[in-house]
Parts: C-alpha cells; sequence; structure tokens
C-alpha cells in the first residue's frame, strides 16, 4: 500500500483518512502519543475540524480533523512550509504507514 501525500495546501500532507471520523482521529492522536511519543502543544477544536500541534525531528506539524476533509497531518505553517516541513511530513507518514495498516485505520484517499 502506498503513501498517499498530496500538495492542494501550498505543503505537503499526509492523508491518513479521507472520510475519517473523530473515533479515528482519536486512535491515531493515540498512535502518535503512544508509539512515537509525540506531545501536543496546542490543541484547537472546533465545530467542523480539529487541529492539534506537536513537533516531530523539530518540525511544527498539525494533526487535523474535518468533517469535509477526514484526517490528515501537514505543516503547521502550511503555505509558509519549508522545505524541511515537508520533508518530516513523509518520515512521519513513513513511520506511521505500518501502524495504520495494522490497527484499520488506514484508508486509500
Amino acid at each position: 500500500m502506498s503513501l498517499t501525500l498530496r500538495s492542494t495546501l501550498g505543503c505537503t500532507e499526509f492523508v491518513i483518512a479521507d472520510d475519517g471520523g473523530l473515533k479515528q482521529f482519536y486512535q491515531v492522536a493515540d498512535i502518535l502519543s503512544q508509539d512515537l511519543h509525540i506531545r501536543f502543544s496546542n490543541k484547537e477544536d472546533d465545530f467542523d475540524a480539529i487541529d492539534w500541534e506537536f513537533r516531530f525531528k523539530g518540525q511544527a506539524l498539525t494533526l487535523h480533523y474535518s468533517i469535509y476533509n477526514g484526517i490528515s497531518i501537514f505543516p503547521t505553517r502550511t503555505k509558509d512550509a519549508l522545505n524541511k516541513d515537508n520533508k518530516a511530513v513523509v518520515e512521519l507518514a513513513n513511520a506511521l504507514e505500518g501502524k495504520l495498516f495494522n490497527t484499520g485505520l488506514r484508508n486509500i484517499a
């Protein structure tokens, strides 16, 4: 199974589930926390979207949920993302791919 990466936001975005729900979002957050020891630094929960910021390999990334677009991870700076921010997304996607597939969370976007 290949990674689903897109750049419609002006940066590299790892699409985890294009139709994922809240339960899946929290499962991904648990995997990030428990398996990769990631700590979320800023949590914004709105009516139709959730953005939780964290650092991975020194880069600021966001775990995102939207009722319209599903679950994804992208650089917090989006359009102003640096090359190293985009590379961190790809590295994290590679690290998560097997874990998500093994738990049944990985959907093809």
